[in-house]
Order: structure tokens, then C-alpha cells, then sequence
């Protein structure tokens, strides 16, 4: 290490100790805050590219691993955020939205099953929207409408606006759902819309259903009122005592094109997330709800519907030529409809 030399004069020469040498850790030092700024830069700039792509997205956006229910969100890819133009949804409007559809045939129990959807706080099952004609005419106003729907500008007395967590509607098959059933499949694919089939595995009970709701919608059984779904045993017993006529040259004929109905809007909607459910089995074993609200991400409740139900007891009681009904289905692959129950 060299030293310090010090001239005072030419005869005098003063040798002083060598200081600390500091040079290395300095030196050291600067190294290490120089490699803390680089790893610092990087986790930056990873931040802000992960921020960019994220708020790319407007639909499916997965925020975390987990719902508070504990599902995972991989199950569940078809969350929203809309913006509606009607309102704001103000503290909700970071809360996803579940788009559904709940596809159905009449007198299938599709009433009462979205009754109990409608009990849930945070669902909103706007009814049978496309029954009337002008909202399904083509193709262009059945998306119009569904955009609607979806975008929470849809207002009915189900409509729960700022925080509902899933949004839907009640369609039947035959109201333009199968004559337009690709481009709708497309629409569903297209805005993650997740599809709630419900059939009746009894199709005689169901054409009896029809047949005595058609009846009434001339008849007026209730006051002058028609309804197609009462809460209450005294309008149910009022309605249950018109006992249909069923056709029963064509009865097989007509349960076999029903049957044919169903699969095809199955088959139709295939490539959907959907998930099937027949009335028969809900009401037998109301857990079975329990997994359509897990379909939908939504926190698990005991769902309740008012609604009363109309034809109880053996179909005998409420079939008038049941005589030729009975002996037109005995011995057939439709039997067991003349003794099921629901």
C-alpha cells in the first residue's frame, strides 16, 4: 500500500501512516443500488403491461383466482361489467355480471323456476320478453332486444339494476329461438351468455297444462282475470276444475314431436356453456337449485317462489276422455306419463 510523503524542507522528510482505503466499498455500494434500480425498473414495467392488457378487456375479465364462494373463476370465464345508458350503477359498477337465458317450452314450469331465480337479491329474470312478435320479427331486433337486456337498460319489476349479479330472461323455443337458433348460438358464444334449459319429463301432464291455460285465456275462470300462474289453493282449485279433451288419435303423434322439439333446441345450442334441468326433478329435490345458482357464480340462498301449483293428484282427475287417453297410451313407451306425478 503506498504512503503519504511529506517535504517540508530538503532536510526534513515526514512519513504519515496510510488512511483507510474506502474505495472498494464504495464502489461495492454503488454496484448494489445500481442492480436494486434495475430489479425495481422491471417490476414497473411488468406492472403497467399488466394493467394495459387488463383494461383492454371488456368482458371476461378475471380479477382473481377465486369467487368469494370459492369457485374458480376458470369455471366461470363469462363475467361482465356493462354500462348501462339508462343509470349508473354507481358502487356496483365493479361487481361482474352473468348473463343467462332460460330456455324452456310452455307449461314446463318455466314460471315458477324464474319465480325462484327472481327471489334471489342478486338476480334479475326479466320474463318471457320475447313473446311478443315485434321483439323477435327478424334477427336484427331479437339482438337489439337481447342487448338490451344484457346491457341492464331492460326495465321490469325483476330488474334489480345496480348490483344484480346475473341478468337474463325467460325464452320459449317456439318464439323465434329455433328459427333463429344459429345466430343466436353465435350471440350466446359471442357475449357469454350461458343458457338454463328446462323441459317437463311428463309431456301428457304439460299438454294438459296447456290445453286448460288456453282455455282460460277466453273463459276468464277467475273473476274475469286470466292467469297463467296463481298463488294462492282457492285459484287453483277454481282453475283445476276445467278438465281439457285431448285428442287422442294424435296424442302419440303429438307427444313424439314434442320430444323431437326438445332435442333439437339441444342440439341447437350444443357449443353453449348451458346446463339442463327438468321440472320433475327440481321439484322433488330443491338442492338441484343449489347447482343452478353455482352455474350462475352466485352465492348459494334458499330460493322461494308464491306460486301455487294448478293440476294435483292423478291426471284422471283433470283429463275428460281419460278413458281413451288411457287405453291410446297403454302399452306404449309413453305408459309411465298416465301415473307420474308433477
Amino acid at each position: 500500500m503506498a504512503e503519504y510523503i511529506c517535504l517540508l524542507n530538503q532536510d526534513s522528510i515526514i512519513i504519515k501512516a496510510p488512511k483507510k482505503n474506502t474505495l472498494l466499498l464504495r464502489m461495492l455500494v454503488l454496484v448494489f443500488a445500481m442492480v436494486c434500480g434495475v430489479y425495481i425498473c422491471s417490476i414497473c414495467v411488468k406492472q403497467i403491461n399488466f394493467q394495459t392488457l387488463t383494461s383492454n378487456q371488456s368482458i371476461q375479465v378475471v380479477e382473481s383466482p377465486c369467487l368469494d364462494n370459492g369457485i374458480k373463476l376458470l369455471e366461470y370465464p363469462h363475467v361482465h361489467y356493462p354500462n348501462p345508458k339508462t343509470f349508473s350503477r354507481g358502487e356496483c359498477e365493479h361487481n361482474p355480471v352473468r348473463f343467462f337465458a332460460i330456455l324452456s317450452m310452455q307449461r314446463s314450469g318455466s314460471g315458477w323456476f324464474e319465480s325462484l331465480l327472481n327471489s334471489h337479491i342478486n338476480v334479475s329474470s326479466n320474463g318471457e320478453i320475447f313473446s311478443r312478435w315485434h321483439r323477435r320479427r327478424n334477427i336484427s331486433s331479437i339482438v337489439e332486444t337481447m342487448d338490451q337486456v344484457y346491457n341492464l337498460d331492460w326495465q321490469s319489476s325483476a330488474s334489480k339494476n345496480q348490483c344484480s349479479a346475473a341478468v337474463g330472461f325467460k325464452w320459449m323455443l317456439n318464439q323465434g329461438l329455433m328459427e333463429h337458433h344459429k345466430e343466436i348460438a353465435d350471440y350466446f358464444n359471442r357475449r357469454g351468455v350461458s343458457a338454463i334449459f328446462l323441459f317437463r319429463k311428463n309431456l301428457l301432464r304439460r299438454m294438459v297444462s296447456d290445453l286448460a291455460n288456453s282455455y282460460d285465456r277466453y273463459a276468464k275462470l277467475l273473476n274475469g282475470t286470466h292467469k297463467a300462474h296463481v298463488h294462492s289453493a282457492e285459484e287453483a282449485e277454481k282453475l283445476s276444475t276445467y278438465k281439457p279433451v285431448i285428442n287422442s288419435t294424435s296424442l302419440i303423434n303429438d307427444l313424439v314431436k314434442m320430444e323431437l322439439a326438445t332435442k333439437a333446441a339441444l342440439a341447437s345450442f350444443n357449443t353453449t356453456r348451458h346446463i339442463v334441468l327438468y321440472y320433475e326433478d327440481v321439484v322433488k329435490n330443491p338442492a338441484k337449485l343449489n347447482k343452478v345458482q353455482v352455474f350462475l357464480g352466485l352465492p348459494v340462498m334458499e330460493l322461494k317462489s308464491h306460486q301455487v301449483k294448478i293440476h294435483k293428484g292423478s291426471l284422471s282427475d283433470h283429463i275428460k276422455n281419460w278413458d281413451d287417453v288411457n287405453r291410446t297410451l297403454s302399452g306404449t313407451t309413453y305408459e309411465h306419463f298416465l301415473y307420474s306425478d308433477y
